[in-house]
């Protein structure tokens, strides 16, 4: 009966050593799982991203107001009968 016994439990644990250390056992489904996580997170930064440049692109297709403010803060640019004050920043 004990050797019976020590046969059964050997056998169990034959089996389930591919269900949890096996190529797609518990513990890679679990690595997967996080790797998965870790790639959403990266995916939702991203997509807020090309929101805004999306939003951008729409706002500079769209009107002159954006393409007048890059124009004045980016290279600097004034309309007529506008003085230009530039004021330097202390270290």
């Amino acid at each position: 009966m004990r050797w019976t016994l020590i046969i059964l439990v050997g056998l169990v644990l034959a089996l389930q050593y591919p269900l949890w250390m096996g190529k797609g056992g518990w513990l890679r489904v679990w690595e997967v799982d996080a790797q998965l996580e870790a790639q959403r997170e990266v995916n939702r930064g991203l997509e807020q991203r090309n929101a805004s440049l999306e939003a951008e692109v729409v706002d500079l297709k769209s009107g002159n107001e954006a393409i007048e403010e890059r124009a004045r803060f980016d290279l600097g640019l004034t309309k007529p009968d506008e003085i230009f004050v530039q004021v330097p920043e202390r270290d």
